[in-house]
């Protein structure tokens, strides 16, 4: 049984919308787009590029598919992710999209289908498609959550863990998290069961 983890760039308050560029993602009015970027560095590329190396499979959301079905497709082979995702198995989940352009691609209707895609490969990442995280959260389908947080809050945005979100869940860090020179943080966690509860701490 393979392995779906959720790839997430995540603000101190929660907020994961568009890390990348400043008109990437302005949904809901947002308007704080790139933040990524003055906190990126050498050390933060190599560990993205490490998990994105270790996927065999790529699970998107219909939002985060456009994003990257436009993009990826039209970079170089000098570019080792765009070669990465070009080659991957893609799959969206989508019930508009019946015939999706990028090569690679297979659309889901529904996040159901989802459990098969275990069977077939080992480790599956969703990245971004926040939408697809928490109706995978809701399914109680995401084995692991890969979060790189960045030291700030904006008050506003699209959050992971909207109330409601999700079956009641306890985690485990999977590796030692791992700091990055301009602040950011690698939290790798991994599903550990149902939250233990009711434990009164003045007891040792």
């Amino acid at each position: 049984m393979g392995i779906l983890s959720v790839d997430l760039f995540i603000t101190l308050d929660g907020v994961y919308q568009a890390p990348g560029g400043p008109d990437e993602d302005r949904e809901g009015g947002f308007e704080f787009g790139g933040w990524q970027g003055a906190y990126f560095d050498d050390e933060t590329g190599e560990a993205i590029g490490a998990g994105i190396n270790r996927m065999d499979a790529l699970l998107l959301g219909r939002k985060t598919y456009d994003i990257f079905a436009a993009f990826w497709p039209t970079r170089g082979d000098d570019d080792p992710i765009a070669v990465t995702f070009n080659a991957l198995p893609k799959f969206v989940v989508s019930r508009s999209l019946t015939d999706p352009a990028w090569e690679g691609t297979t659309a889901l209707s529904d996040v159901a289908e989802v459990a098969a895609l275990k069977n077939r490969f080992n480790d599956i990442h969703v990245i971004g498609s926040g939408d697809l995280a928490r109706s995978l959260l809701d399914a109680d389908l995401v084995d692991r959550l890969n979060l790189f947080l960045y030291p700030l809050t904006f008050g506003s945005g699209k959050r992971l863990f909207a109330d409601g979100t999700g079956v009641p869940a306890a985690f485990r860090l999977a590796q030692p998290p791992q700091s990055f020179p301009k602040g950011a943080v690698s939290l790798m966690y991994e599903r550990a069961g149902a939250p233990i509860t009711g434990v009164d701490i003045s007891q040792g």
